[in-house]
């Protein structure tokens, strides 16, 4: 059955409910998994594994950088496919897909055990945090591969108009995740290696259950033999959309890593850990909008492939109102309580001391972060990825990049504490990013304006 037919029929309204919906609730969820995993391992372990397990993130979003070359790329072109109206393309995705995310499972997980100790030291590890970062890393690392094929394919199951299913697939996996977290942790008394177990385990079942569903010749796109065929031309198509999403995560890393140096210089490893919690508030502000973004993907990338020009702009309208309006809150509960977010993750005063003005300046430009967001996902939806990589990469390598190391030092000059400096580089550089989204999004006007084939 052609679940994709409502894309061009029903109200964007009523569409972006059903799929945003769904892909919001499975980035609050995996969000959420991401925060109880830190409360565990902080209440359960200590603020040296919060550190250790902060240092593990850039090796960790270099990994997810992987999964979302393919997962964003291939989703975005099938949902473009589908509006042409071409199935058998969009099973040729598929399965050309998959042999891209075990072609890049393979490099990363090799590289990864070849060289972890020296990519943990480059991305901040000391003589205090290496060995809970390894530790962790070890065992997680075959888990995110298995995330890689999970991501895959719940991308995939919204571009072939399955929202909800999708859902719950990562919404399984989180829940398992949860429960076996404390289990792992409080019960067992594995430690951090207790969280990358838990990780690993309930990435395999939401891999699984997406692969039940492509392989059930019930769907209405599946594994066909000759979507196993590899395809230059379509390995191209997955990979130019998915650059944006790739190279966002890997200047990521490489920011995280100079900035993992800067909090050490100004604060120690407890800044990296201060850093590792409010950074995981801040993703989970960042997760809804990705998410609402998801829902709008299929939408505007079916009607941009069936030259539906004026749902393209209303979809993009409506996405944008509710992104903006949700980090508007979202900034305004981080400016009232920062502490009582903090004291959540840790009963170390210390941390607390650090996390508080961290808190408040991290997020008080996240409005801004809605817009840059949005403008991004739509951009790379549309087969337009450059734009969504000049902007993604304007923020993190233009501007965060140099002013995370210059704003510090004018601090400490001026009197202040370097660490500030730190905070305040982030807050002015999402401005920066948000500046550079509106020229692009007015040079791009026209793409609204196209009348309908």
């Amino acid at each position: 059955m052609d679940h994709t037919k409502e894309l061009e029929t029903k109200s964007i309204g009523q569409l972006l409910l059903k799929y945003a919906v769904p892909a919001v609730i499975s980035m609050v969820i995996m969000s959420v998994y991401n925060i109880a995993d830190r409360i565990f391992i902080g209440q359960g372990v200590g603020p040296l594994a919060i550190a250790g397990l902060a240092i593990t993130m850039p090796v960790m979003n270099v990994v997810n950088a992987f999964g979302s070359l393919v997962a964003i790329g291939s989703a975005s072109r099938m949902s473009i496919v589908l509006g042409k109206k071409d199935v058998t393309w969009a099973e040729n995705i598929l399965g050309n897909s998959m042999l891209l995310t075990f072609l890049f499972g393979i490099l990363y997980v090799g590289l990864g055990y070849l060289l972890m100790d020296n990519i943990l030291t480059l991305f901040g590890a000391t003589s205090g945090t290496l060995a809970y970062a390894k530790e962790y890393l070890m065992i997680v690392l075959p888990g995110m591969f298995l995330t890689s094929v999970s991501n895959n394919l719940t991308s995939l199951l919204r571009a072939s108009g399955y929202p909800k299913k999708s859902m719950l697939i990562m919404v399984a996996g989180a829940a398992i995740n949860m429960i076996l977290d404390p289990l792992f942790i409080f019960v067992f008394h594995m430690g951090i290696a207790g969280a990358a177990w838990a990780t690993t385990i309930s990435m395999a079942i939401s891999a699984l259950l997406a692969l039940i569903h492509f392989a059930n010749k019930n769907s209405h796109i599946h594994f066909r033999t000759h979507g196993w065929r590899p395809r230059l031309y379509i390995f191209k198509n997955i990979l130019l959309i998915g650059c944006s999403p790739f190279l966002m995560n890997i200047a990521a890393s490489g920011v995280v890593a100079l900035l993992n140096g800067q909090l050490i210089r100004y604060g120690g490893d407890l800044a990296v850990g201060t850093y590792g919690i409010v950074n995981t508030v801040c993703i989970f502000l960042v997760l809804f909008t990705i998410g609402v973004c998801q829902g709008m993907q299929p939408i505007v990338g079916y009607n941009y492939g069936a030259g539906h020009q004026h749902r393209l702009k209303e979809a993009f309208t409506l996405t944008m109102k509710i992104n903006v309006l949700f980090m508007v809150v979202g900034a305004a509960i981080c400016m009232i309580m920062p502490n009582l977010i903090i004291n959540t993750f840790t009963s170390d005063a210390e941390l607390i001391r650090m996390g508080t003005p961290a808190v408040r300046l991290l997020t008080v430009m996240f409005p801004l972060v809605g817009f840059q967001v949005t403008i991004a996902q739509f951009f790379q939806s549309i087969d337009k990825p450059w734009i969504s990589i000049l902007v993604s990469l304007g923020r993190q390598v233009i501007f965060l990049a140099p002013l995370c190391v210059l704003i510090p030092q004018f601090f400490v000059s001026a009197g202040y504490h370097g660490l500030t400096g730190i905070w305040t580089a982030c807050a002015v550089c999402d401005v920066l990013g948000a500046l550079l989204s509106l020229f692009f999004l007015i040079q791009q006007k026209k793409v609204f304006q196209i009348k309908e084939r």
